[in-house]
């Protein structure tokens, strides 16, 4: 089965308020198994629009990956995150091993 990834382009614009969405955003990642394959780490912006931070994370499914978005445990996160970023978030599937 191939794996599902969230791809998502994160500049912070109010870092009290995104603190929120950092303490809730965990439990959601935990129940979907989420693995963080880059996070925030060095990027460099070849073309299109410059974000602060890059992260990629991997489910075992794109199914997986979905229902970690649309989860209510996500989603209360995402109620803090809306206002304190501008963020481009993309789910995508992965090859078939």
């Amino acid at each position: 089965m191939a794996k599902g990834y969230w791809i998502a382009f994160v500049t912070v614009t109010d870092p009290d308020r995104y603190a929120g969405y950092q303490q809730q955003a965990p439990a959601a990642f935990a129940k979907y198994g989420a693995r963080f394959l880059a996070r925030g780490g060095a990027a460099e912006t070849l073309e299109g629009t410059a974000y602060q931070r890059h992260v990629i994370i991997e489910f075992d499914s794109k199914a997986t990956a979905l229902a970690c978005y649309h989860s209510p445990e996500y989603q209360s996160a995402r109620t803090h995150r809306q206002a304190a970023c501008t963020a481009q978030i993309a789910i995508v599937e992965g090859l078939e091993p």
